[in-house]
């Protein structure tokens, strides 16, 4: 009934391709950073992980640039932070490949992700957080992972990313909050330099790397609103957070160095959801994307009586919200934190 009403009301095309859940791999943040990635080979086959990485840097770095800087990679780990510089080792080891490749591969991932995300709170105050992840490669879909992190026994955290991947843009912290990160703006090929640079020289974290940090550090809500505000980070990025509380999510423009604008949910004044793409929210989208005017115009048919983790996922599944670009969808409530559902789209969403 409510897909019909937002078919009526909205005038949108729903994606019908099948769904999959991505395998799931469980880490030990008690094991050293360097061995603690070793399930990820028995969950993925290491030849085909080893020619899906190849083509993602192919298609993010030209050849010559990557030829030209891999001595240069390559004298940069040793001002990588723990434990991401041992955990890259440690998958450059398993992986079979150059840790120089493995280096460039997570930076490359952080310069090309164009996405939905969307925070939401029905009327008893339950909040709501769904996003589609869009990148530019679609052998992701089979790269695609649950990964849930543990710590004295149990689970700290847990997130949807890619093999070989250590950062995360989709994560949940039980019972506390949720995060997406969105890129903010049209990256190029040759910003991936200035974000090497900046993370080293600057000593500024990649983007995926403080919403990890974030998920294992911070207590609550507020507090990982303030680390992912605050926290210097290697590139413009768009922080969506949410969590267990009324009023509890907010969408956080970032620049390099801090806030450009902290825009939170404001039920009581109509405010009950917050889209974000990858324009800033006060600016018009370009003419040709209609992502946020689609996602707007179906969250209001809707209507916030009847938003909760299906209709959701609905909305995420409305071309152009989900396109030909769509890797995954997310939907999570921190409150509820045994519902974290990730789905991969196979063929991504067509009209």
């Amino acid at each position: 009934m409510m897909m019909v009403l937002l078919l009526l009301l909205g005038g949108l095309v729903v994606c019908s391709r099948s769904e999959v859940a991505p395998p799931t791999v469980n880490i030990s943040l008690d094991e050293h950073p360097e061995v603690r990635w070793a399930p990820l080979t028995k969950v993925f086959d290491v030849d085909y992980l080893q020619k899906a990485a190849a083509e993602v840097i192919d298609t993010t770095v030209p050849k010559w640039v990557h030829h030209a800087i891999k001595p240069i990679v390559m004298s940069l780990e040793k001002y990588l932070p723990q434990p991401y510089a041992g955990e890259i080792r440690g998958l450059a080891s398993y992986l079979g490949g150059n840790i120089s490749d493995v280096i460039i591969l997570n930076f490359a991932y952080e310069i090309s992700a164009f996405c939905t995300s969307i925070v939401a709170q029905d009327k008893n105050g339950n909040v709501f957080h769904g996003r589609n992840l869009d990148y530019p490669h679609p052998i992701l879909r089979n790269m695609t992972m649950n990964v849930i992190f543990h710590k004295n026994g149990k689970e700290a955290y847990r997130g949807t990313s890619f093999a070989g991947y250590v950062g995360l843009w989709t994560g949940q912290s039980p019972n506390k909050f949720t995060v997406s990160g969105d890129q903010r703006g049209s990256e190029h090929w040759y910003n991936w330099w200035k974000n090497v640079v900046s993370a080293v020289i600057f000593r500024r974290s990649p983007v995926s790397w403080l919403v990890r940090e974030t998920l294992e550090e911070a207590e609550n809500f507020q507090d990982a609103v303030m680390r992912l505000a605050k926290i210097p980070i290697i590139t413009g990025v768009y922080y969506i957070a949410g969590g267990v509380r009324a009023g509890e999510g907010a969408v956080i423009t970032r620049d390099r160095t801090g806030p450009a604008d902290i825009w939170p949910l404001e039920p009581v004044n109509a405010g009950w959801f917050r889209v974000e793409t990858n324009f800033d929210h006060w600016l018009p989208p370009p003419a040709h994307d209609h992502r946020r005017d689609a996602a707007n115009k179906a969250l209001n048919a809707t209507g916030q009586d009847n938003i909760n983790m299906e209709t959701l996922y609905q909305v995420l599944s409305l071309f152009p919200v989900c396109n030909g670009g769509t890797v995954y969808t997310t939907v999570m409530s921190a409150a509820t934190p045994e519902k974290y559902n990730s789905l991969v789209r196979p063929q991504g969403c067509l009209p």
